[in-house]
């Protein structure tokens, strides 16, 4: 997420409680998670073996829980829970808007659109030009959509991530990491009934362009799908996912998150994607080998009780 206007580390500071060290004249033009700070961003560190990697990435102001050295040109934050002042910080620069209204003043609709009964556009939502929104569909704040899009009944676009801290000492364990990414559907795209496309954490969730979904599919957050892919019914795509372009996935395939299926690869129905595979393969099994290797593996396992009735005589 990038501030509206910079907003100077002193300030950051007084709003989170920390100590600050390091440049104290930097400005902060954003909020990200580690994986996709860009110079500027604020991001936050509460593990020790993630130190290194958030200290030395392209993020100039860290929240972290233990008082290290400065790297050159940048500022930290110290306190004892990173965590809670990272989400101090969304609820305050993306606070929940209420709404009142099917359709928000601050939406642009683009010529031609239609918006059906029923469904509800939030703030600050761009949608291009000729797109069908059918009944019931929920599109919220801060969603940008292109043109000749069209969404199927009940699909839900931009619901919170799923992520959550434990907090074994607590009541209640589960703490919610507030979102304030957005989804990003690029034009002519399809998207069936009742699915579900959560928003990045803090960057973008993106659907490419020609992309095309079935009914019940669910894609979760920060999860970028390249151009002309094509989802078959209840496949299941993890956090942070990268799917290139022209990828097929057929019914009920789940996919792990923080991985890459290459381009023009073709996961067969029910499979389960464990780790990263290569593009242009057909896959099958859960979890994926090349379909022909585990066309092969399967006929030898039926063939094991008729071997051992032979090794027994």
């Amino acid at each position: 997420m990038k501030f509206d206007t910079p907003i100077p580390v002193k300030e950051i500071a007084a709003l989170t409680g920390a100590t600050l060290k390091g440049n104290e004249s930097l400005m902060a033009t954003g909020i990200n998670e580690i994986h996709k700070v860009t110079p500027g961003d604020i991001s936050f560190v509460d593990f020790e073996k993630y130190y290194n990697a958030c200290l030395n990435s392209a993020a100039t102001i860290i929240i972290i829980n233990k008082d290290v050295e400065v790297p050159p040109g940048k500022a930290i934050l110290v306190t004892d829970d990173p965590f809670s002042a990272y989400v101090g910080l969304v609820k305050r620069f993306r606070p929940y808007e209420s709404q009142n209204k099917a359709v928000s003043d601050s939406a642009v609709i683009g010529e031609g659109t239609v918006i059906s009964h029923g469904a509800v556009v939030g703030h600050h939502v761009t949608i291009g030009r000729n797109c069908i929104i059918h009944p019931n569909v929920v599109i919220y704040d801060h969603t940008e959509i292109g043109d000749n899009v069209i969404i199927h009944s009940g699909s839900v676009i931009g619901a919170d991530a799923f992520y959550f801290k434990k907090r074994a000492n607590r009541e209640v364990m589960w703490d919610k990491l507030e979102s304030c990414g957005r989804v990003i559907i690029e034009s002519d795209v399809e998207i069936g009934a009742l699915c579900t496309i959560d928003k990045g954490v803090s960057g973008d969730t993106i659907i490419g362009r020609g992309t095309k979904f079935d009914n019940m599919i669910h894609i979760g957050h920060g999860t970028v799908i390249g151009r002309n892919c094509l989802f078959a019914a209840q496949v299941g795509v993890g956090g942070k996912a990268i799917i290139e372009d022209n990828v097929i996935l057929w019914g009920q395939v789940g996919v792990n998150k923080d991985l890459t299926i290459g381009k023009g690869a073709v996961v067969f129905a029910g499979s389960g994607v464990k780790d990263s595979i290569e593009g242009g393969k057909n896959y099958f099994g859960s979890p994926v080998e090349e379909a022909r290797t585990k066309m092969k593996e399967l006929a030898w396992i039926k063939r094991i009780p008729e071997m051992w009735n032979k090794i027994k005589g």
